[in-house]
């Protein structure tokens, strides 16, 4: 917020007639839920009567403010949701504190937020600032049906322990945990629609929108309920502007925008929308809205539990013809706010003109034909800025390299090697490190003896440590990982191995490794040469643990064979999304 802040102060003091823009986009609120414990504690015990009794009081909240139509109906109780009278006294426990959490996360949010509106009214802009405020997509289910502590197990395919959830209860929301709620609270959060994120009914793609400007808007404090969408942002934001799209920026074309403008309903609550057909897909999960209708074609199904298939299965051209013929629903939303009621059955030529008008939509913008291969469109390498190579070099101050630029080490034999030289009196610091206290490795210099941890998943630290000082003077140290044995990454296990501590050629140290992390690292940070600042990998030293040394550079060797797992490694992209 500070930057948000410093951005507009140094518009302002250099031409201050200047319109600025600002897109501020916070981590809030998505995983993993960090905030500091006075903030979360302020919601002690307001979530123990759990998620169904939550939805009640967000359901009839909703109906006084307007938000919610008096006659609306709160949709089923998800069959993928736990009831919560069915859950044992420590489990409430845990998902009441994992909520907390979460509406510390947001309140602490909604306090810097306030923070820039005050700095606006200290330079007399308040008035005068269209703003507008908005979420990215219904209320996430990656943190599984018991929620998450450490949301890199469920990314490594390691199975979550509630045993160790209830022992990390109280860290929940701090630096040493990378948490997630459940989907009970996913579900909830989404009150009173169906379902969530990754999904196309109304609790996937449903969002709070929140349009404020005094200068340009006299109405305060009203409900809009036309339909709008979010590409209708800029559109409308020209328009209150008075400001034509250009059709050309430099001698080179732009692309049409295919919003709409909603700017005419902001002051007329009866005025109608411009906004009349929309198309959704996520992963072969369709739907449509129409004037009023909603055509949905849930895949796997309305519910993992009742489709016995979970989110990214592939989809076959038969069944996709299946799917079509038998699998579509229809909701009247003007008058089944949350889609309660499937009127497919008697409307069959309204969902004929839907199921049609879908596949209109999706031929115009590029959707077609449709991609079946579920999770595996995610196995697909994305165009980098550099090619794969067997060797990788680093050099201190500068940037932390992200994963997917990284070297990649896991599950294949590797060395890295530092450059380094060494004062009198000794050094220390890190010289590579990738990851942080969820999982990650580290290779480090600590009292004056040469070090390696690899995290496991925060589950396990294994160390090696040089029997022999780091002597005064230029040197090559190096660490070397040696394969010994096979990964089951479908089980959470990366490939067992040996690791060998070097200086200047010579061995001074040597540890097995019996698991490694099989398929991510780097949730919290990325490749850093000469310290590591932000959450540790290991608790034996204190960020950024700056190298006190001098590093000519690190170099990470990876030309060793590297052992994959295709469909393990599918699912953990998948749950990443």
């Amino acid at each position: 917020m500070d930057k948000a802040i410093s951005f507009i102060a140094d518009s302002k003091q250099v031409a201050p007639n200047k319109p600025f823009f600002l897109y501020f986009c916070t981590g809030a609120t998505h995983a993993p839920h960090h905030v500091a414990k006075e903030w979360s504690d302020k919601y002690k015990g307001q979530f123990d009567d759990g998620w169904e009794a939550y939805r009640e009081k967000v359901f009839a909240r909703q109906k006084e403010l307007g938000i919610a139509p008096a006659d609306a109906e709160l949709s089923r109780h998800d069959p993928d949701v736990q009831r919560w009278d069915s859950l044992p006294a420590e489990e409430k426990r845990l998902y009441s504190r994992m909520m907390e959490v979460y509406a510390g996360f947001f309140t602490h949010t909604d306090y810097h937020i306030g923070r820039l509106l005050d700095f606006l009214k200290t330079i007399g802009e308040f008035d005068n600032t269209l703003i507008m405020v908005i979420s990215d997509n219904g209320a996430s289910s990656e943190g599984g049906p018991q929620g998450s502590v450490n949301e890199h197990l469920f990314f490594n395919n390691v199975p979550e322990s509630l045993e160790e959830n209830l022992e990390a209860l109280e860290k929940l929301g701090g630096p040493e945990t990378f948490n997630h709620y459940a989907w009970g609270w996913t579900w909830a959060g989404n009150t009173p629609f169906r379902r969530w994120k990754r999904e196309t009914y109304r609790g996937g793609i449903s969002d709070p929108f929140i349009v404020h400007w005094p200068n340009g808007i006299k109405a305060k404090g009203e409900i809009r309920t036309q339909y709008t969408h979010a590409i209708d942002m800029v559109p409308t934001i020209l328009d209150a502007l008075g400001i034509e799209s250009p059709t050309s920026i430099k001698g080179v074309t732009q692309s049409p925008i295919e919003g709409v403008s909603f700017a005419h309903t902001l002051e007329k609550a009866d005025a109608l929308s411009k906004r009349h057909t929309q198309y959704f897909e996520m992963m072969g999960h369709r739907s449509l809205y129409h004037d009023g209708w909603r055509a949905v074609c849930p895949w796997p199904g309305t519910s993992f539990t009742e489709s016995g298939k979970f989110f990214g299965e592939p989809i076959p051209a038969e069944k996709l013809t299946e799917l079509d013929a038998n699998n579509w629903e229809l909701y009247n939303v003007e008058k089944d706010f949350a889609e309660n009621h499937n009127v497919a059955a008697e409307n069959r030529a309204k969902l004929i003109e839907l199921i049609a008008q879908w596949y209109v939509e999706a031929g115009k913008y590029n959707v077609l034909p449709i991609d079946g291969r579920g999770a595996l469109r995610f196995t697909e390498e994305r165009p980098q800025i550099a090619v794969d190579r067997t060797s990788y070099t680093y050099y201190p101050g500068t940037q932390p390299v992200p994963a997917n630029a990284a070297a990649r080490v896991l599950n294949r034999p590797h060395s890295i090697t530092a450059d380094v030289e060494i004062p009198a009196g000794g050094a220390e610091g890190v010289l590579l490190a990738h990851g942080g206290v969820e999982g990650g490795y580290a290779f480090y210099i600590k009292n004056d003896k040469l070090h390696w941890v690899h995290n496991y998943v925060a589950r396990d630290y294994y160390h090696v440590e040089s029997v022999e000082l780091v002597p005064e003077g230029h040197h090559q140290l190096r660490f070397e990982f040696e394969v010994t044995g096979q990964p089951d990454i479908a089980k959470g296990k990366g490939t067992p191995g040996r690791a060998q501590l070097y200086i200047d050629g010579k061995l001074v140290g040597n540890a097995d490794v019996p698991v490694t992390t099989p398929l991510a690292i780097g949730l919290t940070s990325g490749v850093r040469c000469g310290s590591a600042p932000g959450a540790p990998v290991t608790p034996d030293y204190e960020p950024p643990f700056e190298f006190t040394g001098k590093i000519h550079s690190v170099t990470v060797d990876v030309s060793g064979e590297l052992i994959k797992d295709a469909e393990a490694e599918m699912r953990a992209i998948l749950a990443r999304q």
